[in-house]
């Protein structure tokens, strides 16, 4: 079969298949490259498979590219990257492999293309079209990927089990491939992951981790999180997201399945974001909720705190995946922290005091927060959702109008510390911070506004009741 595709004619392939001809070598495109291009979906992921060198080929390529080619090889794999501006080409040896039961990493051999195919992950990245001149656009499709790609099905090209217990990392990306296309796993290749599922234990978390942020960028990231919980593989790979399954019941009364809950939630965030750190934070927002969950015999079951509680577990859940521990961690430790105010505020009178507190601490963070907080109104109930929608909408409004009249977001007390030792002739000591914040709690509570020369004065009345100016 010819593929009869315009993208088949990239000046590039045609240049890979020219310079395999000249070297006396066969090679083709294969894998994501070819899914996609069926799939008429954009793709940069360009892998050739050659039958013989990898690298001579490469070396080839990369001459022919000219100047501002880049050429790396990896002897030890027999693989070659050859980079120019965005241009990414991945060039491999067919091979065969063979895998002991404690490692991941193959024992490879060189092989036929039917062999490199044979250990390919899933029939719909399989697939090969070749770039030799005479047989330029022929599809190479031994395990039927097209058919797949048609029903929609992610599937092994061989043994699901002996393909999973050789690269237990292949779970993880089964059910990330399912998700990001919308497709489903073959009966048996589920049935494998579940059989193998304890296999991932030997998978490096960064690994996990990496397969785990492309399952959170998908359309919907819950699709994904239900595959690993069904396969078994979540209480593995994240014990603290499967806590949240269930509902417990006393009396007659019982909570949402908090599992459930945060799914819908990480979809609707994904419906209006696409920032990662975001959905992330909507996955978490409720982790500390088992911690939390206490019985009162007159309100029910409650989850007091749970937000600080959960806030404080980001961290060492961020250490334990391998995730980074930097100012993303942060941004989601805070968006945890912070998800419940917006709530309190509604619940509460709409207080200016309140609401510039909230402003000060969420920061240039705080349309994220909103966010989140309009993403985790869940409830079946239109009417109660669109009241809570309409109570945001107010205190949105609240914030805008407090933030032109007294930029609250991310200020720092007009008069600085080093100014109050200077005025009061004070030496570093916790009365010049206990004076900082009572002149930050002063702007926040609209007693003064957030302006140097009231701020000072306010300064001044302080420091003259605490006896550090005469009266």
């Amino acid at each position: 079969m010819v593929i009869d595709n315009p993208k088949i004619e990239n000046p590039v392939l045609r240049m890979i298949g020219k310079e395999a001809d000249r070297l006396g070598l066969e090679c083709y495109v294969i894998g994501g490259w070819v899914r996609d291009l069926f799939l008429h979906r954009e793709s940069d992921d360009i892998d050739i498979v050659v039958v013989g060198s990898g690298i001579q080929l490469a070396e080839s390529v990369a001459k022919r590219l000219g100047k501002g080619a880049h050429l790396s090889v990896f002897k030890t794999y027999g693989t070659a990257q050859v980079k120019k501006g965005d241009l990414e080409l991945e060039f491999v040896g067919a091979r065969r492999e063979s895998y002991t039961h404690d490692s991941r990493n193959p024992i490879v051999e060189n092989g036929t293309l039917q062999e490199d195919q044979d250990r390919r992950d899933f029939t719909i990245n399989a697939m090969a079209i070749c770039l030799n001149e005479n047989r330029y656009g022929e599809l190479m499709d031994s395990f039927d990927g097209i058919g797949d790609l048609e029903r929609c099905l992610i599937r092994t090209p061989l043994d699901p089990d002996i393909t999973f217990s050789d690269d237990p990392l292949r779970m993880m990306r089964a059910i990330r491939f399912a998700t990001q296309l919308g497709f489903f796993l073959d009966e048996e290749t589920f049935d494998a992951i579940a059989r193998n599922r304890e296999r991932i234990n030997i998978i490096t978390r960064e690994r996990i981790a990496d397969e785990l942020n492309k399952i959170m960028m998908s359309r919907r990231p819950s699709e994904g999180w239900l595959l690993l919980d069904k396969t078994g593989l979540l209480p593995l790979i994240f014990p603290d997201l499967a806590a949240l399954k269930g509902v417990d019941v006393k009396e007659g009364r019982g909570h949402k399945d908090v599992f459930l809950h945060t799914l819908k939630v990480l979809d609707n965030i994904a419906e209006s974001s696409d920032n990662l750190w975001l959905r992330w934070a909507a996955l978490l927002h409720d982790i500390g909720k088992p911690k939390s969950k206490q019985w009162d015999a007159e309100t029910g079951w409650t989850f007091r705190n749970h937000n600080f509680i959960g806030a404080k577990m980001v961290p060492r859940i961020f250490a334990k995946m391998k995730l980074p521990l930097n100012e993303k961690m942060e941004y989601v430790k805070k968006m945890v922290d912070l998800h419940m105010r917006p709530i309190n505020l509604i619940e509460d009178a709409v207080t200016d005091s309140a609401v510039r507190r909230l402003l000060f601490e969420a920061g240039d963070d705080i349309d994220d927060l909103m966010l989140l907080c309009d993403a985790d109104i869940t409830s079946r109930n239109e009417e109660k959702k669109a009241r809570f929608h309409r109570n945001y909408q107010l205190v949105r409004e609240k914030m805008v109008e407090l933030e032109e009249r007294d930029r609250i977001r991310n200020f720092q007390p007009p008069v600085k510390g080093d100014e109050i030792m200077q005025i009061l002739h004070l030496e570093p000591c916790s009365t010049v911070g206990e004076l900082k914040s009572a002149i930050k709690d002063a702007i926040l509570d609209g007693i003064i506004p957030n302006e140097y020369e009231p701020a000072k004065e306010y300064l001044l009345q302080l420091a003259r009741e605490r006896g550090l100016l005469d009266a």
